[in-house]
């Protein structure tokens, strides 16, 4: 593609032909050619000059032009493109720093290698411009559905053709075994897209549970028309999945709809992933239920929650352990996936030996501790009291209620059980006074000396350590890694210190140390409230 300049029309016929070709802006051709030029132009001026070169958009005339910037004297280092206040004189009325004066220089004739040169410059920029137009339009459609055309496969990975370009289906997202051949056409989900140095890398699935919803969107007009929607879903790809679905329309069944007459609607679902077995089931706000029906074939006989930790506790029949667990864990992994939470499942036989076990530690705790005897602290835990501080501190009337106890008794029963905290408040500072905490920390208000020789053991021992803690570091939390939760412990979980909690007393002890302005925190506080009540009006 040799360049010159005597040939202007050629430049605008040039430019249209390679954006038609290349499926891209003529003006972007017309920068790259105008780039290149400059280039050229400078390899005969001298590679110093500041040389631009427009490209007239309706003549094709390309104009060169040498700019020289007005510096400072002490700050000029180029002399061919720099010139100082006293030197632009010459040719501008009043020049000031940073001003530019641009001359009209002869336009150049390249030659072999200088148009070699301008052609690299040219398809460089049309690639880059390719690039471009190829990411913008993929960027967006992450977890769409696309057809394309396997080109080859390379160690396990297809390369696919999706029109625009190539994209890359990775061995482990593609389902159990399956194989392609050179221009088979195949379904994809487009599972991330990234601008990378050689240019936008599109990475394909067809394991990502999006691409089950897609398919589903395609089969059923309900999901499409928003009548129905799919709320989440889990997938053992190419053996099971669960998706949970919810109906707006009272008349319209949210589970029949997707299976179809004769199942016809899910069966074109399985078919295209493998025969991988779909359960569809029912959504419902209140978890528990939603559960049981996420459990399903097996039957449930209670269920309960803990949704500080996330954690949900399902009793089945002895009988059906086996089918609520599924084979290799399959039923209750995907039914933990489907509803977010940590499912222990248990027989009623081991819910009843686990009560008893914990009714036998509360009552020992309480002989021990109070020195009662076995009937009496018996008659405390089937009252509901589980710790010394619930008896110490409780109001009189809630112990009066037990069989046997009253005022005198009663006021006993919190004394005895005041003194044993107290002693063992005193061991708990003691103990955490030696491990090295400091004042600042034993001063800071909300935390008890059991949370001071928690946190001293866990190498907090300053107030500065206290409010370079995370709130998960105090109160623990969850970490979703590959699809499975992961439990991280806080060195105050213990306690039942929640998330709020530890953030409130981690940003209290920032404000302590000056870290953090009181006047700011309260006016970020302000704005989270606006928003909540705008989204709770919408």
């Amino acid at each position: 593609m040799a360049i010159t300049s005597a040939n202007q029309l050629e430049l605008l016929q040039t430019a249209e032909a390679v954006a038609r070709e290349k499926m891209i802006e003529p003006g972007l051709v017309i920068e790259a050619m105008e780039e290149s030029l400059a280039r050229a132009a400078k390899s005969r001026y001298g590679a110093e000059m500041d040389i631009r070169v427009a490209i007239d958009r309706k003549t094709g005339r390309a104009t060169f032009t040498r700019v020289r910037t007005v510096v400072e004297e002490d700050l000029l280092e180029n002399y061919q493109a720099e010139f100082t206040v006293e030197q632009a004189k010459q040719y501008m009325a009043d020049p000031e720093v940073g001003q530019q004066f641009s001359e009209e220089v002869p336009p150049v004739e390249m030659g072999r290698i200088a148009a070699q040169s301008a052609k690299q410059v040219i398809l460089q920029k049309i690639r880059e411009a390719e690039r471009d137009r190829q990411y913008e339009e993929f960027k967006d459609r992450a977890g769409t559905i696309i057809n394309g055309l396997v080109k080859r496969e390379e160690y396990g990975n297809v390369i696919v053709d999706v029109g625009a370009g190539e994209a890359i289906l990775r061995r482990n997202e593609k389902i159990g075994r399956e194989s392609y051949r050179p221009n088979d056409r195949i379904r994809v989900s487009i599972k991330d897209v990234r601008r990378e140095q050689r240019g936008p890398q599109i990475f394909l699935s067809r394991t990502a549970p999006e691409f089950m919803a897609e398919l589903f969107k395609m089969e059923v007009p309900e999901i499409y028309d928003g009548i129905i929607e799919i709320k989440a879903v889990a997938r053992d790809p190419g053996s099971r999945a669960k998706i949970a679905v919810i109906s707006f329309d009272n008349s319209i069944d949210p589970v029949g709809a997707c299976v179809g007459m004769r199942g016809s609607r899910v069966q074109a679902v399985v078919n295209e992933l493998q025969g991988e077995k779909i359960d569809i089931i029912p959504w419902n706000d209140d978890q528990p239920t939603f559960l049981v029906n996420a459990l399903q074939p097996a039957e449930v006989s209670k269920v309960v929650l803990d949704e500080e930790a996330g954690k949900i506790e399902v009793v089945v029949p002895e009988e059906q352990l086996s089918l609520a667990i599924g084979r290799r864990g399959q039923n209750v992994r995907l039914a933990s996936q489907l509803t977010g939470l940590d499912i222990d499942i248990m027989t009623e036989a081991d819910e009843s030996a686990r009560r008893q076990a914990e009714f036998e530690t509360r009552t020992k705790l309480f002989m021990d501790n109070l020195d009662l005897d076995e009937f009496f602290a018996q008659l405390l835990v089937s009252e509901g009291f589980t710790n010394l501080e619930e008896v110490a501190y409780v109001e009189v009337d809630e112990l009066l209620v037990i069989d046997g106890v009253d005022e005198g008794t009663a006021g006993e029963l919190q004394a005895r059980a005041r003194d044993v905290l107290e002693a063992a408040n005193k061991a708990a500072l003691e103990s955490a006074r030696a491990l090295g905490v400091e004042d600042s920390l034993v001063e800071f208000e909300g935390l008890t000396p059991q949370m001071l020789e928690a946190l001293v053991k866990d190498d907090v021992k300053t107030l500065e350590d206290f409010a370079t803690c995370a709130d998960w570091e105090l109160a623990g939390g969850w970490t979703t890694e590959n699809g499975e939760r992961i439990k991280d412990d806080g060195c105050l979980e213990p306690f039942e210190i929640t998330l709020e909690e530890a953030q409130t007393m981690i940003m209290t002890a920032r404000v302590m140390l000056g870290w953090v302005d009181p006047a700011e925190l309260e006016a970020e506080e302000a704005d989270d409230d606006a928003d909540t009540e705008e989204e709770a009006e919408a």
